[in-house]
């Protein structure tokens, strides 16, 4: 159509297509939109250039900050929205700024919702697709308050001391429970998790929300057409063991039809446990038989037996039924030991392995499981699982061994899947385990030809580390059919790290260091600089760099 452009595809390493996941840089138009300690900042890309524009705190006007953690940014329009977790005032908010052409930045309103800190090592709290911003809650049940107290509630923030009261949105026909029918066992209940949906366009912020109550482990996904929800809890004999856990899916549809329920077994890791096939009316889980959910580091451990849920959606109901073992597919089990359980469906294979923690590995397994029923494939890496991300078509597993750091592909095109081409860089590691730190640009549509992008850690002066983090490189590979080879690296100048007078949000969580790649041009965000990259032929050189810090605070004065 005349007049009408196609978006530029996301610079997010985002799980689902269309479905964008709030991170630190997001692109507008050929502005990027930084988050970080506490800080919005923009970039100007405009006609090839590499400017600073503006920066913003990215709480409102007149709040210290301190305290605070703001940790997911999303952009939609000229509205940057900015999810952050406040212990001062209580309660997540949502902090809307306005974006202008020019890159500018404005603070436009603020809302603080009813919750307990939303945090995860791995998943991410909020989604956004279209200007519906899809947001994850917990909060913690005291029983001896009032009912209407606890209920999903939002209030504005008023910009002064006074604090406005919590409007509802949500009544109690809109809080979900495990059914009457599962009363043979005392389920705990001490936890509403509020899946809130928000229309960012509007005036005002407009929200609905859906609550369920449950124990505290859960695991949150998001696909285009619903949001999963799993709780977990487990019960004991009376020596104090572990004889099970109790659990229950929910599923809510995001055309906001009614929610609905299955009892299920185990527990899945995370959110790349999900993956939702309507074409084939399924909802793929992979579980373990222990597992603590999404709350801060509780992805990280895991325990027991493995199993591939295939569910018919048409299996959901009230959640008086439990899915049939027969939907359970028993996967090989790894190691008692292992740490750091990974899994991730590439095309229609499911890939899992583990690392372990603090622990020097020279190898380990990757589990290949194809989803129609093939057989299960063990295949003997020359390092640990510490990634897996999608090579188009392909896997690729990252992870460190013998002081080193190793990149294999897993080629699944085949009858049966293979190890293919093998990298190994030396004395590095990850600089961030996070799923937005990798990027794959592919030159061809099966992935065997593009360029990857993944912080490595270098070493710094243990003064500099405060403020710089250990992702100090940004490292480029070129993969040319199926064969990778090193592209070069991008790195941080940290001589010039300066104290920045953080207020807010000063351990950076959520990593400080993506590859972007936008309109043929390469990126590394690395801290408070911007290294743009030259392709030349295969190989990556820096073209320019620009340092987006703010300046240092004024030296105190002497009493």
């Amino acid at each position: 159509m005349t007049g009408s452009r196609v978006p530029d595809p996301s610079i997010t390493n985002t799980q689902e297509a269309g479905v964008d996941e709030g991170g630190i840089v997001k692109v507008q138009g050929d502005t990027l939109v930084i988050l970080r300690r506490g800080r919005l900042f923009t970039v100007s890309l405009a006609g090839g250039e590499l400017r600073p524009i503006d920066s913003i705190n990215a709480f409102p006007p007149g709040v210290s900050g301190r305290g605070d953690w703001y940790d997911e940014m999303l952009v939609t329009g000229n509205r940057v929205i900015v999810v952050g977790y406040s212990y001062d005032r209580g309660g997540t908010e949502i902090n809307r700024f306005r974006l202008s052409p020019e890159g500018r930045l404005s603070f436009e309103d603020a809302y603080h919702l009813r919750s307990n800190d939303y945090y995860s090592s791995r998943n991410y709290a909020s989604r956004l697709i279209g200007h519906r911003l899809i947001i994850y809650t917990p909060l913690d049940l005291d029983w001896d308050e009032d009912p209407l107290e606890i209920l999903p509630g939002v209030r504005r923030w008023r910009g002064d001391n006074s604090e406005a009261p919590f409007q509802r949105i949500a009544g109690a026909r809109q809080i979900y429970k495990p059914p009457p029918s599962q009363r043979e066992r005392d389920i705990e209940i001490d936890t509403l998790h509020t899946v809130m949906d928000c229309d960012v366009a509007a005036p005002a912020l407009d929200c609905s929300a859906i609550g369920v109550l449950g124990p505290e482990s859960h695991t949150f996904y998001v696909s285009g057409s619903a949001v999963y929800l799993w709780t977990s809890d487990e019960w004991y004999d009376d020596d104090g063991d572990t004889e099970g856990v109790a659990a229950f899916m929910y599923r809510l549809p995001l055309d906001r039809r009614r929610p609905a329920a299955i009892r299920v077994r185990g527990a899945p890791v995370d959110q790349f446990s999900f993956r939702e096939d309507l074409g084939d009316g399924l909802v793929n889980v992979v579980v373990r038989s222990e597992g603590d959910g999404d709350s801060m580091l509780g992805p990280e451990a895991s325990e027991g037996s493995v199993a591939l849920l295939r569910l018919p959606i048409r299996e959901f109901g009230n959640g008086s039924r439990e899915a049939r073992l027969s939907f359970y597919r028993s996967l090989p089990k790894i190691d008692e030991s292992e740490w750091s359980f990974r899994n991730r469906y590439v095309g229609d294979h499911l890939l899992y392995g583990g690392g372990e923690y603090d622990e020097e590995r020279n190898g380990a397994s990757l589990v290949v499981v194809p989803l129609d029923g093939g057989a299960v494939e063990e295949i003997e890496l020359a390092h640990s699982v510490d990634r897996i991300e999608l090579l188009g078509r392909d896997g690729l597993v990252v992870g460190g061994g013998s002081n080193t750091l190793g990149f294999t592909a897993i080629e699944l095109d085949g009858r049966r899947p293979r190890i293919g081409d093998l990298f190994r860089l030396p004395e590095a590691s990850e600089g961030e385990s996070r799923s937005h730190a990798f990027f794959f640009n592919p030159e061809t549509a099966d992935g065997a030809s593009g360029i990857l992008g993944l912080p490595i850690a270098r070493a710094v002066e243990s003064n500099q580390d405060r403020l710089f983090g250990s992702a100090a490189a940004m490292l480029f590979l070129s993969r040319q059919n199926r064969r990778f080879a090193p592209a070069g690296e991008l790195a941080a100048d940290v001589r010039g790290v300066i104290d920045d007078g953080c207020q807010a949000s000063c351990v950076d969580w959520y990593g400080n260091a993506r590859p972007i790649f936008w309109r043929g041009r390469i990126f590394a965000l690395l801290g408070y600089e911007l290294v743009e990259g030259r392709l030349d032929g295969r190989t990556i050189h820096e073209r320019r760099r620009v340092s987006f810090a703010p300046p240092p605070p004024p030296p105190a004065k002497d009493d």
